[in-house]
Parts: C-alpha cells; sequence; structure tokens
C-alpha cells in the first residue's frame, strides 16, 4: 500500500492573509508542517500542494517537493485531487498546512484504519478530540462533529451539535481536526462532484463527501494541535518552537 502526505496551501485567508509564510521560529509556517509531515517517517512521501509561487519557492529552496495547481480550486480536497490524479498511490494523507505540529500518533491511527479496513466500508478517514470548554463548544471557528456506534460521522458543524435541549445526558462534544486520510478514489469523485446546499451554506468541504454518501470513519485523539487560524495562534505557537 502506498501512502502520500500532501498539504494544500493558499496564500490568501480570509482571517489571517499570508499566514502560511509568517515566521515560526525562523522558517514559515508551511516550512515547518512540511517538516512535520516528513519527519514522522510514515509516509512514502510528502508535498506541498499550492496555487501560490512565493509558497512553492519557499519549499523547494528549502528541498521540500512541491506542486503548482494548475486550476483554481474551491477547496483543498479540489487541490490535492488535481495533483494526485495521475500518480500511484493508494491513500492520500491531507495533512492542513496551518497545523505544524501534528505528530506520527494521530496519523498513524489514520493510517491504521485503511490496513484493517479488509472490507473496503472507508473511503476517509479523519481526526476529532473531545472539548469540554463551553466557549470552544460554541465557537464557529470550531468544527463540531458527530459520529454513530461505529465512529462513522454524521454530520459536520460550525455550530453546536448536539444542540444541549437536554443536559446531563451523557452527550461529548467533539472538536474535527482537519486532517484527513483519503482513499483516491474516493478524491477523485469528490473532483468531479458539485457542491451542494451543506457544503455551500457551512463552507465545509468534507459535507460534500457526506451528501454523496462518502463514509468517513471518525478517530479520536487527544493530540488537538494547533491550527494557526489568527495572529493570536501564531504567537501561542511561537511560544511552543
Amino acid at each position: 500500500m502506498k501512502i502520500i502526505a500532501v498539504i494544500p496551501a493558499r496564500y490568501a485567508s480570509t482571517r489571517f492573509p499570508a499566514k502560511l509564510m509568517q515566521d515560526l521560529g525562523g522558517k514559515p509556517v508551511i516550512l515547518r508542517t512540511y517538516e512535520a509531515a516528513l519527519h514522522t517517517g510514515l509516509f512514502d512521501e510528502v508535498f506541498v500542494v499550492t496555487d501560490s509561487v512565493i509558497i512553492y519557492d519557499a519549499v523547494v529552496t528549502s528541498g521540500g517537493k512541491a506542486i503548482m495547481s494548475i486550476k483554481e480550486h474551491e477547496s483543498g480536497s479540489d487541490r490535492i485531487a488535481e495533483a494526485v490524479e495521475n500518480m500511484d498511490v493508494d491513500v492520500v494523507v491531507n495533512v492542513q498546512g496551518d497545523e505544524p505540529f501534528i505528530d506520527a500518533e494521530p496519523l498513524a491511527k489514520l493510517i491504521q484504519v485503511f490496513r484493517d479496513d479488509t472490507a473496503g466500508q472507508v473511503d476517509l478517514a479523519s481526526l476529532m478530540c473531545q472539548i469540554t470548554d463551553e466557549n470552544d463548544i460554541n465557537s464557529p471557528n470550531n468544527v463540531k462533529v458527530v459520529v454513530d456506534h461505529n465512529q462513522f460521522a454524521l454530520y459536520f458543524s460550525r455550530s453546536v451539535i448536539p444542540y444541549p435541549r437536554e443536559v446531563n445526558v451523557g452527550v461529548r462534544y467533539f472538536r474535527h481536526i482537519g486532517i484527513y486520510a483519503f482513499r483516491k478514489q474516493a478524491l477523485l469523485d469528490f473532483y468531479s462532484l458539485p457542491m451542494q446546499s451543506l457544503e455551500a451554506s457551512e463552507k465545509l468541504e468534507q459535507l460534500r463527501y457526506l451528501e454523496f454518501g462518502k463514509r468517513i470513519r471518525m478517530v479520536e485523539t487527544t493530540h488537538a494541535g494547533i491550527g494557526i487560524d489568527t495572529p493570536e495562534d501564531l504567537e501561542k505557537a511561537r511560544g511552543m518552537v
């Protein structure tokens, strides 16, 4: 089974423009993320795929592997699908470019999902971590996920799900960590499918998979990582380098 990591990297960002090129301990955020993925030792190859010459040059001049997107893309999955369409790979792991503190353990768990899936029931796998702080649960910046008894995703939302109409019933809240592992075919299918209303409303690409019947196996982890979405996040990250 050939497994690669692909890091989609846009230069533009609504909340924090050029965040992937911000300095983090002497290196751009995107290079920190690339190196973290490489150093896990889990992948046959690691690539950054980007629409930005600035990001491309930052990776390549540091000895990394990068691919320039040919088309404009609405989502990271679209960008990755174009990049891997003609590659001979089985599983593609999408590492978010703004999460430089990834470690090997949760990624290994995602990959193991596919090694164990001899029946071919899983199209994608992704990570989630429990959240208990009320502000985290209510924040639209934290994407929440609910799962069934087999840990397959039922829905993702920026809203509070499930709604706590009744408290003290044992509900656990989970934040979705945007690291995915895909079967290559699931990515190619996504690439050819149109955006539907749920994805358009929530601005969450994983909803397109659910709307078209793809099965997403969620893996619980305690490694929440640090997503750099704001200047404040960057300052916290700098304290960890």
